[in-house]
């Protein structure tokens, strides 16, 4: 991670219109610097905006108060150079793996050489160049998960979103993949924003893990992981560190879903 501050969420803010018509509010001064090149991991109890904060950042919707910047710029200006890996798989159907890994380099106007070197490159890295011609559902659930990473990857982006991108996937799938993601970062080094339920997940990947609260979202805590690269993800639970720090996440986020649960009783 480099010292260099180069995202910034300021006082950001989001307000919905709710079914009756009465305003929800979303997130609320919300305030947060991201440095290049860091892998920044974000867990909050369901309905905190993890998920909004996303899509304003990568400009699928605007917020109501504050702005996002990249180097010092409004975030929507730099869209094409933003990745965005869903939970959901959203892999083109009609597209081989291949075409799809592709689909952002022809948008971008490559030829079909530099296009094919790129994914042969990319789909080597996640063990999934002999799969290249298959299409979406010839493909496992990780499968398509990897292909999608590879994807928001193919043509460069300078910051990468992650939006539960594991959730669906049974544990050890999801291992393997956390492993690659963390390998394909090294090798990069984009600036990563990773949401995830997941505490132990939230540990294994970041540089800093944050914390939100529960509606409207803000930022309740900000933990350094102060775990040493390369971290191996089979083990993590035995270090000492990563237990105390657990621990640590675990008491600040509690009081966080409590009180979510209650809004939804409401």
């Amino acid at each position: 991670m480099t010292s260099d501050q180069h995202l910034e969420f300021d006082c950001l803010s989001k307000t919905f219109d709710g079914p009756d018509g009465a305003p929800v509010f979303a997130l609320d001064d919300f305030s947060l610097r991201v440095a290049e090149g860091e892998f920044l991991t974000i867990v909050g109890p369901s309905g905190c905006g993890k998920s909004t904060l996303l899509n304003l950042l990568v400009g699928l919707d605007h917020p109501t108060g504050g702005a996002i910047r990249l180097d010092g710029s409004p975030a929507w200006e730099h869209r094409l150079e933003i990745g965005y890996v869903t939970q959901e798989d959203n892999l083109f159907p009609w597209r081989t793996l291949r075409q799809n890994i592709e689909f952002p380099l022809e948008i971008r106007g490559l030829d079909a050489k530099a296009r094919e070197r790129r994914s042969n490159e990319l789909l080597a890295r996640v063990g999934l160049r002999d799969f290249k011609d298959r299409y979406a559902h010839q493909l496992s659930g990780g499968m398509r998960q990897r292909g999608n990473i590879v994807r928001a990857l193919s043509f460069g982006p300078r910051v990468i979103l992650m939006d539960e991108p594991f959730g669906p996937l049974d544990a050890q799938t999801r291992i393997l993949l956390q492993e690659q993601l963390l390998d394909l970062w090294a090798e990069e080094r984009k600036t990563v924003i990773f949401i995830t339920h997941d505490l132990q997940e939230a540990i294994a990947l970041g540089d800093r893990v944050v914390v939100m609260t529960a509606r409207p979202g803000r930022i309740k805590a900000i933990h350094e992981v102060d775990i040493p690269r390369p971290r191996d993800l089979h083990h993590l639970h035995e270090n000492p560190a990563f237990r105390s720090l657990l621990s640590e996440l675990w008491d600040a986020l509690a009081e966080e879903v409590s009180s979510a649960a209650r809004m939804e009783q409401a």
